[in-house]
């Protein structure tokens, strides 16, 4: 078969519309059904991408052509939704984070296995090919031994009253935290690829504004195995500001999106004609985006490099942050 049909899983999260729209653009994909757990919500989408609404979720799995599943559930749901469309045979991609726990990470992916079916997690900015010379120029040495990296990520959610009562966002229970679940996936996630497992962290998770029953400004500081640090900001209390990558290491440094160059490179790594100041000419190839890794995955049988196991580190490294702010210590791996 040449095409994807696409069952919509929810349109809880504030992407749900731009996947769908992916969805309808992709020459190999085709929206047919949506699912959502809150039917008024659900009925709207629907009208909105002009498909059927389908309030029962088994029976929008069982839809004729559908092959695959775009959840935009509340993060809490992942499991249930997830294993069920896996267990009916369909091949998943999410919304991050994939579970709110590693056990339930482990659920989703045995049931993705067990059923040979693809699973992707949406971690647009692994794509980035600024990200990626980064990432082979820590492996190569370049950068000698990284001391430290500095990853954040910062809107005004709770400054500006973005998330309404009864919003999910702001629900501990269905959404497992606040401005570091929301947003610091992605640092998070980019710190793990750049750096692999952490030692240990220590993490502080508060609520500065006061307006949400869950975070608005966090951190986390992580030690890896080579004695280097990083540290991730995430805040829905800040009005923006450059939400790059920093890389120190002993012999040179790199900046990711910070203003004035997309990267920005130097140090003893890159002594000579530069100057000791690169930037680039030639960059690898970025990354497809997530939802083409998981379709030229269904179609043509490639390998996604965004894989599987992505998304259970990043859980849990989440629910270790969790863990430290709640018991007010360190968590170090490996987590029992």
């Amino acid at each position: 078969m040449s095409e994807v049909g696409v069952a919509a899983l929810s349109f809880a999260h504030v992407h749900a519309d731009g996947y769908a729209r992916q969805v309808q653009r992709n020459a190999r994909t085709r929206l047919v059904v949506v699912w959502d757990e809150d039917a008024a919500r659900g009925q709207e989408a629907a009208r909105r991408f002009e498909v059927p609404f389908e309030p029962d979720l088994n029976r929008a799995l069982a839809y004729d052509g559908v092959r695959g599943v775009v959840c935009n559930a509340p993060s809490s749901m992942h499991p249930e939704v997830l294993v069920a469309a896996a267990r009916a045979g369909k091949h998943l991609f999410t919304e991050k984070v994939l579970a709110l726990t590693v056990e339930g990470c482990d659920q989703i992916i045995d049931a993705a296995r067990t059923a040979g079916v693809r699973l992707v997690v949406s971690m647009p900015q692994l794509c980035n090919p600024e990200l990626r010379w980064a990432k082979e120029a820590i492996d190569a040495g370049r950068l000698g031994e990284i001391t430290f990296v500095r990853t954040r990520v910062g809107h005004s959610a709770a400054l500006d009253g973005w998330w309404k009562p009864g919003n999910w966002f702001r629900d501990p229970a269905r959404a497992g935290g606040g401005a570091l679940m929301d947003l610091g996936c992605h640092p998070v996630y980019r710190m793990r690829y750049l750096m692999g497992a952490p030692r240990s962290l220590m993490a502080r998770l508060t609520s500065f504004r006061g307006a949400y029953e869950v975070d608005d400004n966090a951190l986390i500081l992580l030690e890896f195995e080579n004695g280097g640090l990083g540290s991730v900001e995430a805040s829905w209390v800040q009005r923006g500001g450059p939400e790059g990558v920093a890389i120190y290491g002993t012999k040179g440094w790199a900046m990711l999106g910070y203003p004035g160059a997309n990267l920005m490179a130097g140090g003893e790594a890159f002594t000579g004609s530069h100057g000791g100041m690169l930037v680039p000419g030639a960059l690898p190839k970025p990354w497809r985006s997530p939802l083409d890794q998981w379709v030229d995955a269904i179609l043509d049988g490639t390998e996604p490099d965004i894989r599987p196991e992505f998304g259970r580190q990043l859980t849990e490294i989440m629910q270790a942050a969790s863990a430290s702010e709640r018991d007010r210590r360190e968590v170090r791996w490996p987590i029992a």
